[in-house]
């Protein structure tokens, strides 16, 4: 027998929400539609009322639903934390229902959440979805039909409150399909790339600086990185080479002329009667000689004891002399306890002459200001040949000091044979530059001499490899010489196309050779074989004094051998180098024969 009474909770494995409460105004609102009605139990208690769905029921085109109350209770805190603000004010006010996890988003979620997911939306999937914000209550009395006919046909609501997402994932989940960056976006682009968050792996401003100077467009390639071509090189050595019967003609008429010179001086002049044999120095002497025989250089020595040598001026090139007491045919040309050097070379200038005046096949060339030499020119099978006759001193004592930092021979040529060379005599010869009334402590510029190691010069051309049997016969070459040859050639070159570069000369290629071999001293960095390479370093090397404006003295590096020379001019030859270069030498393809007058 039934009585009356609380009726028992009907109990079913599928119930859900039991903690909710709803009114019956509320409980109309969120019934299902009519398709999918079922019959369900109403049991009556002390101001609530209970739907129960039946046990077999069936799955709708959501999910299926296996969430407890605990479930439910996590899914709506965590739906607080991800579910977006106006998502959360699109809900009916005043309502306490909770949705269950069975129920699909909204369309306000589907929404958000297709941008986050995909890069791009399709145009169709936003058309009806869109448009229309709907509330909970509404959105679950639609048909399932129209669920899946207006709404984005690509996500599949998710129910299952432990299957939700924590905000982290998601983050991640959306960042992994945003489009993939290029891999190498950094190598060949300005390094402007995504902030780096880590601290620890922030980079260093002098890493960075690095990295962002290999990405800087490319700049010039140096000189030194391309080769040369070879053949042209080989080509135009072949050209500069001087026949032999030019050489032995033109040595026979240079011999000659100087052999009646020193019989002259020493039978007629009371001043120049002690000259030693001459010393012949310069480019055909040191075997560097290009194209023609038309450029020799002999030094006359006159030799003087017990001297006063002091620098004039502060490059240390430039000294005064003074004769100490005694007797001396030379003591005619001092004034001022000076040995006037502009006295002296008149003179010998005028004894020269006197000795050239009987041949007549010898001209003696108008006197240049400042050289120290007597110019004397003639034709040798109408190759017209010059000769400088150089006046000079001999200071047999130990070299300047100036030259205690130079000449740094030890590593290239050896210790021993440096000592060696530092035991052989200088010599002044009457030069200077610039004003020749300038004065220094009473001493007048046109009367200092200049210091010369060109005997020193020769002596190591002429033995220039580290190996002492470097270019011997049937031993290893260098290209030494040959690389000096070409600077030369093409320096010459140069000066006849453009005749304001007609302030350099040879001396600037052979010092900047010698300064090479110095930084270079192994005979396998001249290899004969990498003629184009070690061409081209030699060019560098010499473009980058022009540059600079600052090549200094072999023996006297306080001296700079440019400081006369308009930087502008050392600028503009230098970059016509580099425009040969970059074209392929053209120039060397002209016909090797008439090139520029050039003083060693």
């Amino acid at each position: 027998m039934t009585s009356r009474g609380r009726p028992h909770k009907a109990e079913s494995p599928d119930t859900e929400c039991a903690e909710s409460k709803t009114t019956a105004e509320e409980k109309k609102k969120v019934c299902l539609p009519r398709s999918q009605r079922k019959h369900f139990t109403e049991e009556r208690q002390p101001g609530t009322t209970k739907e129960q769905k039946p046990k077999e029921q069936k799955k709708t085109i959501h999910t299926e639903e296996k969430s407890s109350v605990q479930s439910n209770r996590k899914e709506k805190t965590i739906k607080q934390q991800t579910t977006p603000k106006d998502n959360r004010n699109a809900t009916v006010q005043g309502t306490k229902a909770k949705i269950c996890a069975s129920k699909a988003q909204t369309t306000e979620q589907s929404a958000e959440e297709i941008p986050k997911m995909q890069p791009e939306t399709p145009k169709d999937t936003t058309k009806d979805s869109l448009k229309t914000t709907k509330s909970p209550v509404e959105f679950a009395e639609e048909t399932p039909k129209d669920i899946t006919k207006d709404s984005v046909p690509i996500t599949k609501p998710k129910t299952c409150a432990s299957k939700i997402k924590s905000p982290e994932k998601f983050k991640e989940e959306t960042t992994e399909m945003q489009p993939e960056t290029p891999k190498d976006i950094t190598k060949d682009s300005v390094p402007i790339t995504k902030p780096k968050t880590c601290a620890s792996k922030i980079k260093s401003p002098e890493k960075f600086k690095e990295e962002t100077t290999e990405m800087q467009p490319e700049t010039p390639k140096d000189i030194t990185k391309d080769s040369a071509p070879i053949t042209l090189l080989r080509t135009t050595l072949e050209k500069l080479k001087i026949k032999r019967n030019d050489k032995a003609d033109a040595a026979e008429v240079i011999n000659k002329i100087i052999e009646d010179i020193v019989k002259h001086l020493k039978g007629n002049s009371q001043c120049f009667n002690e000259v030693e044999q001459p010393l012949r120095t310069g480019s055909y002497y040191e075997n560097l000689k290009i194209s023609n025989p038309d450029e020799f250089d002999v030094m006359l020595p006159i030799p003087v004891d017990r001297v006063k040598v002091t620098p004039f001026g502060n490059d240390g090139a430039f000294y005064s002399v003074a004769l100490k007491r005694g007797k001396n045919p030379l003591q005619k040309f001092q004034e001022n306890d000076t040995l006037s050097g502009s006295k002296m070379l008149k003179e010998f200038r005028e004894e020269v002459k006197k000795c050239v005046g009987k041949f007549r096949e010898w001209e003696v060339t108008r006197k240049k200001k400042g050289c120290p030499a007597v110019t004397l020119t003639t034709k040798v099978q109408s190759v017209t040949i010059s000769l400088d006759v150089v006046l000079s001193l001999v200071i047999k004592s130990s070299w300047p000091p100036f030259t205690k930092e130079g000449f740094k021979i030890d590593d290239w040529l050896g210790t021993k044979v440096k000592q060696e060379y530092k035991r052989e005599p200088f010599y002044l010869v009457p030069k200077y530059e610039g004003w020749g009334a300038v004065e220094n402590d009473g001493v007048f510029a046109r009367d200092v001499w200049r210091v010369s190691f060109s005997h020193i010069e020769k002596a190591i051309l002429r033995n220039h490899g580290s190996a002492k049997t470097c270019c011997e016969k049937g031993k290893a070459r260098c290209c030494r010489k040959d690389c000096l040859k070409l600077l030369k050639h093409l320096l010459n070159l140069l000066k006849v196309k453009n005749t304001s570069f007609d302030k350099f000369c040879s001396y600037h290629a052979k010092t900047t050779l010698l300064h090479a071999c110095c930084s270079r001293p192994i005979d396998s960095d001249w290899s004969d074989s990498s003629l184009s390479l070690c061409f081209l370093r030699l060019l560098n090397d010499f473009v980058a004094h022009l540059e600079c404006g600052e090549l200094y003295n072999f023996f006297i590096p306080t001296q700079n051998l440019l400081s006369g020379i308009n930087p502008t001019k050392c600028k503009s030859l230098a970059r016509c180098i580099k425009e040969e270069h970059e074209k392929g030498f053209p120039i060397f393809q002209v016909t090797t024969g008439q090139t520029a007058f050039d003083k060693n």
